[in-house]
């Protein structure tokens, strides 16, 4: 039986670029552009009108402007995942992005198959950050901590999504893929995408690694941790 297709929002506000990005993505089967935008409060309508499952949201937008509009629809839809869009990923923009709820970006210039990846690993409830951006997220234990608030703090603190912290407690239990998959109710793939994810934002190199560091800096909730 066919998956159901991803339902997206995608906000942009240049009409040709939007175009463009519609017919691409339209092209996969398991993504579904539902709706559009030009501008974060007609974003911020839509996504109190309708279901999506990811937010595609351009950070140069007129108006209240993408990172507002991120924050906004964070605020109001603390469980759906924005990807944003943006021409470059200077370290100001990532932080502010990160204390907006960004999920995670994609500079403009992207590949469409990765652009599309970085959808799919989003709506399965995984972040999608580049080296530079996991770079800030790990120098903000510093001192630009202070300039966020503290529930983002506790979120620099912790990097990993909930979803994340379940699938790590099942690393920590010994769990292959597999058996993940079959806990969580998601595919073997979507279960490589998440590990792949925090493996990269906790620096290490294999599953063991990951669990020695989760346990030493206790990123797991004990609410998480699976029993046998």
């Amino acid at each position: 039986m066919p998956s159901t297709p991803i339902k997206i929002l995608l906000v942009e506000d240049d009409e040709l670029f939007r175009l463009g990005l519609r017919v691409r993505l339209q092209q996969e089967t398991e993504l579904e552009i539902i709706a559009e935008a030009e501008d974060g409060e007609t974003a911020i309508e839509l996504v109190n009108q309708n279901p999506f499952d990811v937010v595609l949201l351009d950070v140069g937008l007129p108006g209240i402007g993408g990172i507002e509009a991120c924050k906004q629809i964070k605020q109001q839809n603390p469980h759906l995942p924005v990807l944003v869009l943006t021409s470059h990923s200077q370290k100001p923009l990532i932080t502010r992005l990160i204390a907006a709820g960004a999920q995670g970006y994609c500079l403009k210039g992207v590949a469409a198959e990765k652009l599309v990846l970085a959808l799919r690993s989003v709506a399965a409830g995984a972040s999608w950050w580049d080296e530079t951006a996991t770079k800030e997220i790990r120098s903000a234990f510093g001192s630009e901590c202070a300039q966020l608030d503290s529930e983002n703090i506790s979120n620099f603190s912790n990097p990993l999504t909930q979803r994340e912290q379940e699938i790590l407690s099942l690393l920590v239990a010994g769990k292959t893929n597999r058996e993940i998959a079959l806990a969580l109710y998601i595919t073997p793939g979507t279960v490589r995408v998440h590990v792949h994810t925090i493996l990269h934002k906790l620096g290490v190199g294999d599953r063991h690694s990951a669990v020695v560091v989760a346990l030493q800096k206790r990123f797991i909730k004990s609410d998480l941790i699976v029993e046998e």
